[in-house]
């Protein structure tokens, strides 16, 4: 097995260490992000099936707040839907052109939307 190519500093995963004992780490703590109002969202909905074996997916980018709240309104998206998902890198993808559908949910849950692509 080939070993993984380290890139930079945030591709050791956050591990910081110092021989200083007053060294501030403050800087370094993760954000716990609030989540924004729905009126203050500004979402983006995609249609995807590059990089994924021709198979199409709906791509949900632009969600401001905690991670939890993410997997809450994907999991709303899902079970709208009746279909499969996930949640990474901030983005909720949803198997399925699904994109106008997914439009008028996340609307009537008041959250700005826009129809990017295609």
């Amino acid at each position: 097995m080939s070993k993984k190519k380290l890139n930079s500093l945030s591709d050791l995963g956050g591990f910081v260490f110092s021989t200083n004992e007053n060294e501030d780490f403050s800087a370094f703590a993760e954000d716990s992000s609030e989540t924004l109002a729905p009126k203050n969202q500004y979402l983006e909905a995609h249609f995807s099936n590059k990089g994924r074996g021709g198979k199409t997916v709906t791509v949900i980018t632009g969600f401001q707040g905690s991670d939890s709240d993410l997997k809450q309104l994907a999991k709303l998206l899902k079970t709208k839907c009746g279909v499969g998902g996930s949640v990474k890198d901030g983005e909720i993808i949803i198997q399925g052109n699904y994109r106008d559908k997914i439009m008028e949910i996340l609307k009537k849950e008041e959250y700005n939307v826009k129809r990017v692509g295609g």
